[in-house]
């Protein structure tokens, strides 16, 4: 009996600790929430609220370009367009919308590769997509064998032709979905901006409830009232396919651009990229926690790019056009013209560096295969010659300047014979004549002894020179420099070349270099050159553009000026007033005086002109030249350096003429084109 009263009662002692314990276990929940509740409440309630501020830049026009007179060169033209921002939709959200908006508009499928087709078809039909997969490759997956990445590529490879036989409708929504998946979460991306019609637009317009993150806009493209007048130094844009170019896709992400922004990639687009490209609007934008976005605040308004106001002329450009074109289709009806196919011409004011044209022409095959003249104003300074006498203005001041000559030293013209060389000569015997006569005349020998003497070289006929000097081709081609010839001229546009050097030494190649028949130089470093002669010895640095101004802002047509571009001296040459005015006497002469290499071709001229032509022997490296043999042909380049007038100068030109003409039938193309520029240059002016 007392046995089983122990155990009765042992039970309820058992029940009732644990119905403690359990009451305990409660009390210390209930304590633990509540504490949560009271100190961590507001916290968990934050998170739950929590909200996210990205700040997205919406882009906006690029600034404009106006010639010298303020006559918009390249414009802006609005147009309408459909964009998507990525506001954290999933796939397949945004692919019910590309199917949305498909149905009202019409979209070109031309760019859609196969993996955009497949990708469509993957997320439009995600069951089948699955049943690609082998349950022994959904276990790899289950025991991370195989990645998410592994899964999709196998899907990929699994698709076949009768999966991809996709309708027309269903190709266009393929095709906005991938415009829809090409940009960045929250950047706004267009997904037609090329003829989007009025109804497109409207009915796009009025479904924006039913299609998120679908908008209506405008957007721009440049536009040329000038047609293609220039169009090469203008450059280009980016268009929104292409966005940032990959060889600068650091440089661009780095200084705030996105992908997808159309920038300048060629010439003044590029050069003044950061001037044009404007201030974008930028736009906040408030997201949940889960990335939806609850709401946009705007942060700050975008403003236009600033313009730019160039030095050209368009009229002078116009006109010098078609100078170059009309002198070239006569020169190729003239003898020996074959290789023909280009020419240039710089005009520049030769006290402020400001280039007023620079124009250049060159014959090619359009696509039926017939000539025509294409634009090649880039060429003035991204190519470059042998340009033959127009050099020796500089080649005197050398002369003097090392003391080689001084001035009034006579030379006799007689040819210069090397031993095993053929004979170096003028194309005439002129006579024994001084530094001013030899720029007259052009006389090749007396830049020979000039050259001579800077090298220390003993000269006897047909017999071997040795140069004593052997810096001789340094000290001459670092004063050319000086002048602005075989060196950058320093112009405000990309990828300008400096001409090639000669690599041999021999003596006979530095006769060659004095009378600019050994290195090459462009139509923009003769106009510097000439500039420098017509300045009094300063060397300018060529520009085009004149000011930098705000964008309009109201009615206004103009904005207020941000930068004026003002004159740069780059180095003033090492040479005496005496010298310069010999020179400058010697130029004045050859246009002015019967006897002058271009006299016939400038007589009566009013502006009373200045200048040195060039001949050139020299070698063909043109587009033809496959069609020859390990030797190209020989061929004549022709050049015209000038300033007018010949007191007071206020335009120095330079005129290239490469390839001009092959044997002894001189088309004098320099000249004639000279004369009609510097013709064309006055009447406008005075006009």
């Amino acid at each position: 009996m007392e046995k089983e009263k122990k155990k009765k009662s042992h039970f309820p002692f058992r029940l009732n600790f644990l119905f403690f314990s359990v009451f305990l276990l409660f009390s210390i929940l209930i304590l633990r929430l509540g504490f949560v509740q009271i100190v961590y409440g507001e916290n968990f309630k934050r998170d739950l609220e929590r909200k996210e501020g990205i700040t997205v830049s919406n882009p906006v026009p690029r600034g404009k370009m106006l010639d010298r007179n303020y006559r918009v060169i390249v414009d802006n033209i609005p147009k309408s367009a459909i964009t998507f921002s990525n506001e954290g939709f999933t796939l397949t959200e945004m692919l019910e919308t590309a199917e949305k908006l498909g149905k009202l508009i019409d979209k070109n499928t031309d760019k859609l590769t196969d993996k955009n087709k497949k990708d469509y078809w993957i997320i439009k039909n995600p069951k089948q997509a699955d049943a690609k997969i082998t349950r022994e490759e959904k276990e790899l997956f289950a025991a991370k064998k195989l990645m998410d990445q592994d899964l999709y590529k196998l899907k990929l490879e699994r698709i076949t032709d009768a999966d991809m036989n996709l309708s027309k409708e269903e190709l266009e929504a393929a095709a906005i979905f991938r415009e829809f998946t090409s940009g960045y979460k929250f950047t706004s991306q267009l997904v037609k901006n090329e003829n989007v019609s009025d109804g497109e637009y409207a009915v796009v317009s009025e479904n924006l409830e039913s299609l998120p993150g679908v908008d209506t806009t405008t957007d721009w493209e440049r536009s040329y009232p000038f047609d293609y007048t220039l169009r090469s130094v203008l450059g280009k844009v980016t268009n929104s396919d292409e966005g940032l170019p990959a060889d600068q896709l650091d440089y661009f992400l780095a200084r705030g651009y996105s992908r997808n922004d159309r920038v300048g990639k060629s010439q003044l687009e590029l050069q003044y990229e950061e001037v044009l490209r404007g201030y974008k609007t930028k736009v906040k934008n408030v997201t949940d926690k889960a990335g939806r976005v609850i709401e946009s605040r705007p942060v700050s308004d975008g403003q236009k790019g600033k313009d730019l106001v160039l030095t050209i002329d368009m009229d002078l450009q116009k006109a010098i056009d078609q100078i170059i074109e009309e002198e070239l289709w006569a020169a190729k009806k003239m003898p020996g013209t074959a290789l023909t196919d280009r020419a240039y011409v710089v005009l520049m004011n030769p006290f402020t560096g400001e280039i007023l044209a620079m124009s250049g022409k060159k014959i090619v095959k359009d696509s039926s295969g017939r000539k025509a003249m294409e634009d090649d104003a880039l060429g003035t300074f991204t190519t470059t010659y042998n340009v033959g006498s127009t050099v020796k203005g500089a080649t005197v001041l050398t002369g003097y300047k090392t003391g080689a000559i001084t001035p009034g030293t006579l030379f006799d013209d007689a040819g210069i014979k090397i031993k095993d060389t053929p004979l170096k000569k003028s194309y005439a015997y002129l006579g024994r004549l001084n530094e001013i006569q030899a720029l007259k005349k052009s006389s090749n020998v007396y830049m020979f002894h000039t050259a001579l003497r800077i090298g220390n070289a003993h000269y006897e006929y047909d017999q071997p020179l040795n140069l004593k000097n052997l810096q001789a081709f340094e000290t001459i081609r670092n004063s050319f420099a000086s002048f602005g010839l075989g060196t950058r001229t320093g112009i405000d546009l990309p990828n300008e070349q400096t001409g090639f050097k000669g690599m041999s030494r021999l003596p006979g190649y530095l006769l060659d270099l004095v009378i600019g028949q050994y290195d090459t130089y462009s139509a923009m470093q003769l106009a510097q050159y000439v500039s420098t002669i017509a300045n009094g010895g300063y060397r300018m640095q060529p520009h085009v553009v004149k000011e930098i101004r705000r964008p309009a802002s109201g009615t206004e047509e103009l904005g207020s000026v941000a930068q004026e571009i003002s004159p740069v001296v780059l180095n003033t040459i090492d040479a005496k007033k005496e010298w310069l005015n010999r020179v400058q006497t010697g130029f004045r002469k050859v246009m002015q005086e019967p006897g002058g290499t271009a006299f016939k071709f400038f007589e009566g001229a009013a502006y009373a002109p200045a200048g040195k032509t060039g001949t050139a022997e020299a070698f063909y490296d043109g587009p033809l030249r496959s069609r020859f043999g390990e030797i190209p042909p020989s061929v004549m380049n022709l050049s015209l350096v000038s300033y007018a007038p010949s007191t007071n100068p206020e335009v120095a030109m330079a005129v290239l003429v490469p390839w001009a003409f092959q044997g002894d039938e001189d088309n004098k193309a320099n000249l004639k084109i000279g004369r009609r520029v510097l013709d064309t240059y006055f009447q406008l002016k005075n006009r």
